[in-house]
């Protein structure tokens, strides 16, 4: 069995211009949300042995922060695959994850991820940024893990939810 732990990119800022989409970074909310978030999977005992990130510096923000205040020792995975991708690419990315990782967190951008989660839960939700949903998937492998099979949800947590 697999555990995936998908998350949306924390709150990012429009202030600069001239700015890249790709390039826009966290806000003041964003890097105060991504550390409440690590503490949730820390405190339910969800710590992630790998991180797969979208490329986009918002998502390498998450990440990194996720990262620092937690316990993780793992890797920190970026690809451009990540960027705006759709929930088939999203797969994509998580069928090519090694096998050893048991626990997996991805980070991403809507509409995507939103759109994954609906999947797996039979239902949408909205998944505003630095919403985390996080599933217990029927499979031996990253690659057997199907858009079409129900997991189980063990936690959908939304940051202002969390207040």
């Amino acid at each position: 069995m697999k555990t995936l732990i998908l998350m949306r990119h924390a709150k990012s800022s429009w202030k600069e211009a001239g700015v890249s989409d790709h390039d826009r970074k966290l806000n003041k909310r964003g890097k105060r949300d991504a550390p409440r978030i690590a503490s949730l999977l820390e405190s339910n005992n969800l710590r992630p042995d790998v991180i797969l990130s979208s490329s986009a510096v918002r998502a390498c923000e998450t990440a990194s922060l996720v990262a620092e205040s937690s316990a993780f020792s793992g890797d920190i995975i970026t690809t451009s695959e990540l960027y705006m991708a759709t929930s088939y690419e999203i797969m994509s990315a998580i069928h090519a994850l090694h096998d050893s990782h048991v626990r997996a967190l991805v980070i991403g951008h809507n509409p995507g991820m939103q759109q994954l989660v609906g999947h797996f839960i039979g239902r949408d939700e909205p998944f505003p940024t630095a919403a985390v949903a996080c599933f217990e998937m029927p499979a031996a492998t990253w690659s057997l893990i199907d858009l079409d099979q129900k997991a189980k949800l063990v936690g959908l947590w939304r940051p202002r939810e969390l207040e």
